[in-house]
């Protein structure tokens, strides 16, 4: 009777810990339509605009007085053949200009927004509890996607600084640059005259296990700062000025790098000069050279 009501007492409090556990489990707000109004309005309206305008000059410049020439000979002698020509490409690019305008314009509009109800700042997100942050935190995510998609992959990725300065998802100072990447889209501040090098990941946000809370805090990077390629960094990270972290290097969460150094490894550390000459693979003579040269170089300056 003793092991029986044992066995009875342990299988009841199974199920009345997977009750418990059941209780605690709740649906994330998919909120489609946000998604939906968002993506909706910087998309259709970027391009019904710049289509409009291209529209308006093929049929009524480009069509008429050079497809529809009479003969070759007029193409070239003709000014206004000539004129609707040359200007054709310069319609396309003013037309795709706007087309970024728009897509920035639209997504600062719906930004703000979310700002106004909820701002960002620094905390733990749970995802177990519903809430105005956590919905707005995936309202935002989703909204700077396409922007950031329409800048980096188009002729003009050297506007993509400008887009997050204008939109207000980042803050990125004067002279940096930014390569492809993967993250870094919001909540992420640099300063200037630094290089944010290809496929580095600055990811402002982490999520605590499958369905664990998000770490959501601000990242920091300084003045005169490189990321060569494929660095990873977490939540919360400061990087100090005038730093330098080598290829496929990582920093946790919260880590604070003082700068004017060279950086490496998983989690980052600082690197000193023989381990940066055995790593980049020059000799000491090189380093020299190198300084004597950048020397001479600030003596004609």
């Amino acid at each position: 009777m003793s092991n029986e009501s044992t066995e009875s007492n342990s299988v009841a409090d199974g199920r009345k810990g997977r009750k418990e556990l059941e209780v605690e489990k709740t649906e994330i707000n998919l909120q489609f339509h946000f998604y939906f109004l968002g993506f909706g309005t910087a998309y259709l309206l970027s391009w019904l605009i710049p289509a409009i305008i291209l529209w308006i000059y093929a049929f009524l410049v480009y069509l008429p007085f050079f497809l529809n020439a009479s003969s070759l000979i007029i193409l070239f002698t003709d000014i206004r053949a000539l004129l609707a020509s040359i200007f054709m490409p310069l319609i396309v690019i003013v037309c795709y200009l706007i087309h970024l305008f728009i897509v920035a314009a639209v997504t600062r509009f719906w930004w703000n927004i979310t700002e106004k109800i909820r701002p960002s700042k620094n905390g733990i997100i749970p995802r177990n509890i519903p809430s105005k942050t956590l919905n707005l935190y995936h309202i935002r995510s989703f909204l700077i996607k396409y922007p950031k998609h329409a800048f980096n992959r188009g002729p003009f990725p050297w506007l993509l600084p400008w887009l997050y300065n204008f939109v207000g998802a980042n803050k990125v100072g004067k002279g940096t640059t930014i390569e492809e990447q993967f993250g870094a889209d919001k909540f992420v501040e640099i300063g200037n005259n630094s290089y944010i090098g290809v496929n580095s990941g600055f990811s402002s946000h982490a999520v605590d296990g499958t369905f664990g809370n998000v770490a959501y805090f601000k990242i920091k990077v300084g003045d005169n700062v490189t990321t060569s390629c494929l660095n990873c960094i977490a939540p919360g990270v400061e990087i100090n000025d005038n730093s330098y972290l080598l290829p496929m290097a990582g920093a946790t969460k919260h880590s604070v790098l003082k700068g004017d150094n060279y950086y490496f490894g998983v989690p980052l550390r600082r690197a000193f000069s023989r381990k940066v000459r055995e790593y980049l693979n020059v000799s000491k003579e090189d380093l020299e050279r190198a300084e004597q040269l950048n020397e001479a170089e600030n003596m004609k300056d």
